[in-house]
């Protein structure tokens, strides 16, 4: 039970409640339903990625977005024109609809996942959404390394990846359909692992395709996440890994890189790395 004892004695009702039994009214067979991971995965890639897509459309005759563009050789790159993001977006689609939805219905319907009836506290959320995100990145950290390192893996799961030189946001999941389906099974067998309560597994996968987009958008913003938590990596360290594959594994945090030996600092490599 989350509720908490008041100074008056009586238990009460943690404050996500509200916002719990909002969702669950009359939403049952919706929540429950086995197409919902896979729909809500893809729903939030796209809707998470349409700022980032006014930026390049802003970035072609205003300077200050463009320098905003993470630097590649001589200066920043221009921003991705549409006929890169028309042709991703269709990729993406298809891999949902051929591989990544069928599957993650079929493993739903073997789990008959629980609607309960309380929320969890915001500590609770918390530390289930950082628990999911750590452990969502050493697994993916661990996968990462061995699709590079395993040249059939590479041919045949992550070289697709890897036609983005220069990344962009939708680019996040332009991937093969096994890589496709690896991710959102990570992501996943993260929180199930971590045993989150359904509100915190939701959070946690807005808040893990956040920074996948946010990782691949191509621009160092002012207000980006690694500017201030000096432990994620944040679009710089992942575009060097576009560009150098040998380096920065990690999807955000640094430290398996930094002890494993992989980790390079943006700005501080050279074409012959």
């Amino acid at each position: 039970m989350n509720a908490t004892l008041g100074r008056d004695g009586e238990l009460r009702a943690p404050l996500l409640q509200g916002l719990w039994e909002h969702v669950r009214s009359g939403q049952e067979e919706i929540l429950l339903s086995p197409y919902l991971p896979a729909s809500f995965a893809l729903l939030a890639h796209l809707l998470l990625c349409a700022p980032f897509l006014a930026l390049d459309a802003l970035a072609g005759s205003c300077l200050r977005v463009r320098s905003w563009r993470i630097a590649a050789g001589s200066g920043p790159p221009p921003p991705p024109p549409p006929r890169r993001w028309l042709p991703c977006f269709w990729r993406v689609l298809c891999g949902y609809g051929t591989t990544v939805l069928p599957a993650t219905a079929l493993l739903h319907g073997l789990r008959s996942p629980q609607l309960p009836a309380r929320a969890p506290s915001c500590r609770q959320l918390f530390v289930e959404v950082f628990a999911s995100l750590l452990l969502f990145d050493t697994l993916f950290f661990v996968c990462h390394v061995a699709m590079h390192r395993v040249p059939w893996l590479y041919r045949n799961t992550h070289q697709l990846h890897h036609r983005h030189h220069a990344p962009f946001a939708l680019a996040a999941q332009d991937s093969g359909p096994l890589e496709l389906l690896s991710l959102l099974l990570l992501s996943l067998g993260s929180a199930w692992a971590v045993g989150c309560h359904p509100l915190s597994e939701a959070a946690f996968h807005l808040l893990n395709t956040w920074l996948a987009v946010e990782d691949h958008c191509g621009y160092e913003l002012p207000w980006a996440l690694h500017r201030l938590l000096p432990c994620i990596g944040g679009a710089p360290h992942h575009q060097l890994h576009h560009a150098v594959h040998s380096v920065n594994f990690a999807p955000y945090f640094i430290h398996w890189d930094v002890l494993f030996g992989t980790y390079r600092e943006p700005g501080r490599h050279s074409p012959a790395d």
